[in-house]
């Protein structure tokens, strides 16, 4: 089972490439400097039909699949993007599904149409969210990660507490990828008292009282990709914002956790491939005492080896990404190609760098910015640990 090369699929890859080669290549190191992308990026993506792929039509979206997202993660980063815009560009990844899933789920005109029961608010937050930022007029962020919780989860201790038609919501949020420029916060909190796991998903709009965006972090790697401290000082929000229903948001959280680490370990094989494509070119070009590096057994065999990592890497989370999308139960799968593809990015852009010597340490090398980026991919949606933690479990450990 793999992600089969459909002549749409084709054309969404030949799509892609045009727009990057198009829209981002001549702004990116511009962008990397000045620490985000621009809005209008935003709305051209969505204007050419980008922004929207994996999501329904019924919501703003333009159709297909998981599938068709990992293609347009892929050619990003192989026409020479990077994962940093991919973040920027696409957090809405990681902030709508959940908002999506409850319309579908439980609500309103588009819940009745895909089988579930009445709850006009999903529909109503679709309609003020969903839409308005697949149409490339809004931005929207995903907060769950705290200063003092990393990975676990379970222990968020932002609370929500009911008031009425409001919650009142105090605490804060680190690493929040676009929560620069975002819009709206889908947020994690929790509805009971701090640390009990009993957590609620609220979208939260830039602007309200108390909620305020902190310093704008400095980062290794990422550049062009925002990223934000969050604080909530008594924010009110009211419970028509919320999610789903009440204390449903740690099992959300954790539905989506798949598409989330997929798209990762795809930015990580296409990373790799990506370097591997520079360091081959330089190889071919870059002549030392009087012969090119390709000509040398010992370079040939390392490009050889990087590339053979890469095309495994995508080979595995190719077949992984079909076996979720069929509809399988695929937690350790997934978590094992997170891995695979993040080790393989991190041993061969070492290696890419490593073959460009000099010039591949300086700023006007993008295999340096490939150095930077691919860092975060080991620690973003869930370490390399916790994803051994979660095989670990799958084995039966």
């Amino acid at each position: 089972m793999t992600i089969v090369d459909t002549p749409e699929r084709r054309q969404l890859r030949e799509l892609t490439r045009a727009f990057v080669t198009r829209e981002v290549l001549p702004h990116l190191d511009d962008w990397e400097r000045a620490g985000e992308v621009p809005r209008a990026l935003h709305a051209t993506a969505a204007k050419i039909g980008l922004l929207g792929i994996g999501f329904p039509e019924s919501v703003g979206g333009s159709g297909g699949d998981l599938l068709d997202s990992i293609v347009v993660t892929e050619e990003i980063i192989r026409s020479g993007g990077s994962s940093g815009l991919v973040a920027a560009l696409f957090t809405h990844g990681i902030a709508l599904p959940h908002l999506v899933a409850a319309a579908g789920r439980t609500g309103g005109t588009l819940g009745a149409r895909l089988g579930g029961g009445p709850a006009p608010g999903d529909d109503d937050l679709v309609d003020r969210y969903v839409r308005p930022t697949l149409a490339g007029t809004m931005i929207g962020a995903l907060a769950i990660t705290e200063p003092d919780g990393g990975s676990d989860v379970a222990a968020i201790r932002t609370t929500a507490r009911r008031d009425g038609d409001h919650y009142v919501v105090n605490g804060s949020k680190t690493y929040i990828t676009s929560g620069v420029r975002a819009d709206f916060v889908t947020t994690a909190v929790c509805t009971d008292f701090p640390g009990s796991g009993e957590l609620s998903l609220l979208v939260i709009d830039k602007g309200t009282p108390g909620f305020t965006v902190g310093r704008r972090l400095e980062k290794l790697g990422w550049h062009c990709s925002d990223t934000a401290e969050l604080s909530f000082v008594d924010v009110r929000v009211p419970v028509s914002n919320r999610i789903g229903e009440e204390n449903t948001g740690f099992l959300a959280i954790m539905q989506h956790f798949a598409a989330e680490r997929l798209s990762l370990a795809t930015q990580a094989y296409a990373t790799a491939q990506r370097c591997v494509e520079l360091a081959t070119r330089w190889c071919r070009n870059r002549a030392t005492f009087g012969r090119p590096l390709a000509s040398r057994q010992l370079v040939r065999h390392r490009l050889a080896e990087m590339h053979t990592r890469a095309e495994s890497a995508r080979a595995y989370v190719h077949e992984v990404a079909a076996r979720v999308a069929a509809g399988e139960p695929v937690v350790t799968e997934v978590a094992m190609a997170k891995n695979v593809a993040v080790a393989a990015c991190d041993q061969v852009v070492d290696q890419a760098l490593q073959l460009h010597g000099g010039f591949g340490y300086l700023r006007d090398a993008e295999v340096e910015r490939h150095y930077r980026d691919a860092r975060i991919l080991g620690i973003g949606g869930g370490t390399t640990e916790i994803m051994n933690e979660i095989i670990a479990k799958g084995m039966g450990l």
